[in-house]
């Protein structure tokens, strides 16, 4: 009986289990930020390359100089700065292209990049909500099939390669309303959540795996604006269960975890990370 159980506490290399070690990786939004975040995160846990992509090129150059210079990255390792913009078809092609140039696959998709508008609700303008879309959906969904043959070149039933999609907990409960209305953001992760349930049925069988992060709040070029009109940090903070907004290590660990072989039977899901916030409640 004693051997029998020494047996089943053996995990198979469990000490590794966390690694990416000599992984390859693509991020979008990559520059600032949510995809800078991960993408340091990638690089600490072992990844060979990351390719760091976002619209703006200088933009793109100095986070990947920041990258490089992490001192606790593999040896060798290094961040690849690829500028495009992830709202249009010929970007896209141009991006993979790129990418095929030093690498003969990828292991991870991280597809970040994103955009948001706030508006009253009578006065939304409609080239804001296709901008929003554009990317936040189309965009996503376009990088995922266009990156696909390079995803599939070396995954294993064993070995699959991820697909993580950045939704938001605006996606799941309801968005931010009134003057400042970000009506087309809320839809488009709703629809990226989709998306997410969608390719994982359709690449799984491919060894792919695809899953999404919902974060809620965390301090961003893009979420500042919207975190401040709410109260700020700290009101934002009282508020969590946890009594916190979101710090980078928080977003990154999440990422590398689905990446990593600790994720292999997760397929499909959809991983909040607001602290409980989404969960509401009131305190009497």
């Amino acid at each position: 009986m004693a051997s029998e159980a020494a047996a089943q506490v053996q995990l198979k290399n469990f000490e590794s289990i966390f690694s990416l070690e000599g992984k390859v990786a693509v991020v979008t939004g990559g520059s600032r930020g949510l995809g800078l975040h991960v993408a340091s995160g990638f690089l600490q846990a072992g990844a060979s390359k990351v390719y760091i992509s976002s619209r703006k090129a200088s933009a793109c150059d100095e986070a990947v100089a920041a990258l490089n210079a992490l001192p606790n990255k593999r040896p060798g390792a290094q961040a690849i700065a690829v500028p495009a913009d992830g709202s249009k078809m010929a970007e896209l092609d141009r991006l993979v292209a790129e990418v095929s140039k030093t690498t003969d696959h990828v292991d991870i998709l991280f597809a970040n990049a994103g955009a948001t508008w706030g508006a009253p609700y009578d006065e939304y303008p409609e080239n804001a909500f296709s901008k929003v879309m554009d990317l936040n959906v189309k965009g996503v969904f376009y990088t995922i099939q266009k990156f696909t043959p390079l995803l599939e070149k070396k995954a294993t039933l064993e070995d699959p390669s991820r697909v993580i999609i950045t939704a938001s907990v605006a996606g799941i409960g309801i968005g931010t309303v009134g003057p400042h209305g970000t009506y087309a953001y809320s839809a488009s992760k709703a629809a990226a959540i989709s998306l997410t349930k969608t390719l994982a049925v359709e690449l799984g069988p491919r060894h792919i795996l695809t899953n999404a992060v919902a974060p809620g709040f965390y301090p961003s070029k893009m979420a500042n604006g919207l975190m401040e009109l709410a109260g700020g940090v700290e009101k934002l903070a009282a508020e969590s269960p946890n009594g916190r907004v979101g710090h980078p290590e928080d977003i990154a660990g999440l990422v590398v975890f689905l990446s990593s072989r600790a994720a292999l039977h997760i397929n499909g899901d959809v991983i909040t990370t607001d602290g409980g916030r989404l969960l509401g409640g009131y305190k009497l």
